[in-house]
């Protein structure tokens, strides 16, 4: 199996701390976020990994060629932002013939397994089934709708009036019917595709902490709140 992820952005949220590091590379319990995101992609059964890249690329080419890890990576650098969807767009051919795949940003931390996700998804068979989390505050967050089986509803960017509390953790897995919901003026799959995608797609509640590291807030949060079974992948 394979996955895009999503690594290229700037981090300019995070101020000083992204100056001289790229985002994905900040350290948690010792280790790059990146290392983070690629061991939960490999639990999940992904083999090889696309990893775009923009912001002191040179750093992450280099974590790429020191990993050791099962999963193989192929970086593909983006002179000019290209956005999540549009990455998937300028890519397609990485995913051809493939019956699913994911996607994942690179500045989420994950705890659950995605056992749970992925079964959703062969059992649905959608074109997404998508990773959420309860968020205490859902204005600042895209926040999906489901019914009672878990298809989606709706899903809104920070919205004004929350239908939920469930907010998009950063990964999805997809169908290759994706791709006809993606226009030439897609570039974010939160504003651009996932709400083309009511009534096709699924949402998965995961287990364990997930965090978005955005502000330096959060990265301090993560530094403390990341779990013990994950510290010792």
């Amino acid at each position: 199996m394979k996955a895009f992820v999503f690594a290229a952005g700037p981090g300019t949220r995070l101020g000083a701390l992204t100056s001289q590091t790229p985002k994905c590379l900040l350290p948690i319990a010792g280790k790059p976020i990146l290392h983070w995101s690629l061991t939960l992609l490999e639990r999940a059964g992904v083999t090889e990994a696309l990893i775009n890249t923009h912001h002191l690329a040179e750093q992450v080419a280099a974590f790429a060629a020191s990993w050791r890890g099962a999963c193989r990576l192929t970086l593909v650098h983006e002179p000019r932002l290209l956005g999540s969807a549009g990455t998937l767009s300028a890519n397609r051919a990485f995913v051809s013939g493939e019956p699913a795949f994911w996607t994942l940003y690179a500045d989420t931390l994950i705890a659950d397994d995605l056992s749970k996700l992925a079964s959703l998804h062969r059992e649905k068979s959608p074109a997404m089934t998508m990773g959420l989390f309860r968020a205490s505050d859902p204005r600042a967050c895209g926040i999906a709708e489901l019914d009672g089986e878990g298809r989606l509803l709706s899903f809104e960017e920070k919205p004004a009036r929350p239908k939920s509390d469930l907010a998009a953790a950063g990964i999805c897995l997809f169908g290759p019917a994706v791709f006809d919901h993606l226009g030439p003026d897609s570039r974010d799959l939160g504003r651009d595709v996932w709400p083309r995608l009511v009534g096709r797609a699924y949402g998965c509640e995961l287990k364990g902490p997930v965090i978005d590291i955005g502000t330096p807030r959060d990265y301090e949060r993560a530094k403390d709140a990341w779990p013990a079974p994950a510290r010792a992948a």
